[in-house]
């Protein structure tokens, strides 16, 4: 094989134990929630005045606004307080800080990374390019969530990063979000709820409908269906549970990049959100917005969803649809081919395949495209992210499993016109760990998910064994004179 031109850069970026957000902290059994209250109701005014200021005094620099934090967890337990007189602000507080705690988000790992041109060019050199880098942090119980990072790619391939932000803040989850009427019914179908009850409930709402005109819709049905039998209530269950699972955020302006952390909201993925591969995407019409595939993950099952943005302050999270939604690693075509939409993926743990679909959201019907070849990718193979667009192919960064489950990076070559055709693939690795790149949390690991084009350089960020991330350099001319 030609030589590749290959360069490490020294830049990583290392998890930060002291990057904390706050979370509920609300035990499970009833009666001890009514034992803590009682605890703290008990407090003369006095008393919760100075426990709230040492524990302020101890805690408030560690945040943005803690106080609105404690009182957003004050109104989670507040339901089961039963004293008839109200509480103070001083109070409130107290009892909203005995419900809360801390959680370090990327105590465990900063990982699996993905990097798209920033949304915003301005006061860039020429020959310079800013990025946006999205990063799977993973913190206590192995929860994932997304940080970004943001940085500078000189004209003669350097690379600086803006310092992490000491601060982490969640976004806003809008409280009346809007939805699309037609993949919302074919979701519930591919759930199995078609007709009856869940016809009853969809039927009188527009096109586009808001959650509050959903739950208007399901209350009314709830009233009117006589028996109330098992079926109704899993109906009604699973219409609130898809609306749950599509939600929006919103970021305040003011916070920078680092400071953004999009944390698990809804019940399929409770237990993380999982290598999100962003890519920027541009439709027919020239419009751009940032898409990303990620993996859901509730603790039993896994499920990738869908993220959209324009400017990486409002996001709007997806689930989608289809029999080929399932498994991990699907990963968006930057724009369509032959006016559909194209998605790489892998649904049967082994081979790389492809899919074709006239809605981002919907997907099925997947045809293999590359299967292991060599050894170091005779267990399985995957994409290392959204493909590239060269003048010579469709560049994809693959992965692929070998012996002793050691994960090495390869590249691909598919045509343009018809990406279910292959022009080449490497046949030795283009990355292999090497040296404290094979030590982590899983061994003899390196992996992307995604990479971009600067000048004739591929940028390639990538995972060292799901610990710490690196960034390498690659010639796009060597890479494309191998693959030819």
């Amino acid at each position: 094989m030609k030589t590749i031109r290959l360069r490490r850069h020294s830049v990583t970026f290392q998890p930060e134990c002291a990057r904390v957000i706050i979370r509920p902290f609300i035990p499970g059994k009833p009666q001890i929630v009514a034992n803590i209250l009682t605890r703290a109701l008990a407090l003369s005014e006095a008393e919760t005045e100075a426990q709230l200021q040492a524990i302020l005094l101890e805690f408030a620099s560690r945040h943005f606004d803690i106080e609105s934090l404690l009182l957003a967890h004050y109104e989670k337990v507040r339901p089961q307080i039963t004293s008839p007189a109200p509480l103070s602000r001083v109070r409130q507080l107290l009892i909203g800080a005995s419900f809360s705690g801390e959680y370090a988000l990327e105590s465990a790992a900063l990982f699996n990374p993905s990097m798209v041109p920033h949304p915003d060019q301005s006061g860039v050199p020429a020959g310079s390019l800013r990025f946006v880098m999205s990063l799977r942090a993973t913190g206590e119980g192995h929860i994932s969530s997304i940080e970004f990072r943001t940085g500078i790619l000189t004209a003669d391939g350097a690379m600086t990063v803006e310092p992490a932000s000491r601060f982490v803040a969640a976004p806003e989850i809008v409280p009346n979000p809007t939805y699309r009427k037609k993949p919302f019914i074919t979701k519930l179908q591919e759930m199995g709820f078609e007709g009856g009850h869940a016809a009853a409930v969809m039927e009188p709402l527009a096109e586009s409908f808001t959650l509050q005109q959903l739950d208007e819709s399901v209350a009314r049905v709830r009233r009117e269906a006589k028996p109330a039998g098992r079926d109704l209530r899993r109906t009604l269950e699973c219409c609130r549970w898809l609306a749950d699972s599509n939600y929006e955020l919103n970021f305040p302006s003011k916070l920078a990049m680092s400071e953004r952390i999009i944390f698990p909201v809804s019940p399929n993925e409770s237990n993380g959100i999982e290598d999100a591969r962003f890519v920027r995407f541009t439709d027919d019409d020239g419009s751009v917005r940032y898409c990303a595939t990620y993996t859901a993950y509730n603790g039993r099952a896994i499920l990738p969803q869908f993220i959209e943005t324009q400017d990486f302050l409002h996001f709007r999270v997806l689930t989608l649809n289809g029999n080929a939604v399932q498994n991990k690693g699907m990963a968006l075509f930057p724009r369509r081919i032959g006016g559909r939409y194209a998605m790489l993926s892998r649904q049967d743990d082994e081979n790389l395949l492809i899919m074709f679909s006239d809605s981002p959201h919907h997907w099925s019907n997947p045809e293999v495209i590359l299967r292991p070849a060599e050894m170091w990718e005779s267990v399985k193979i995957g994409n290392c992210g959204s493909p590239i667009e060269t003048e010579a192919g469709w560049l994809v960064i693959t992965h692929g499993v070998g012996p002793m489950r050691k994960y090495c990076i390869g590249a691909a070559l598919l045509d343009l016109a018809d990406p279910t055709k292959v022009i080449g693939r490497l046949r030795q690795p283009l990355l292999s760990p090497e040296g404290n790149e094979r030590e982590g949390y899983v061994p003899n690991v390196v992996y992307s998910c995604g990479s971009l084009l600067h000048g004739r350089d591929l940028v390639l960020p990538f995972a060292m064994s799901d610990k710490v991330t690196a960034v390498a350099t690659v010639s796009l001319d060597d890479l494309l004179a191998a693959l030819q």
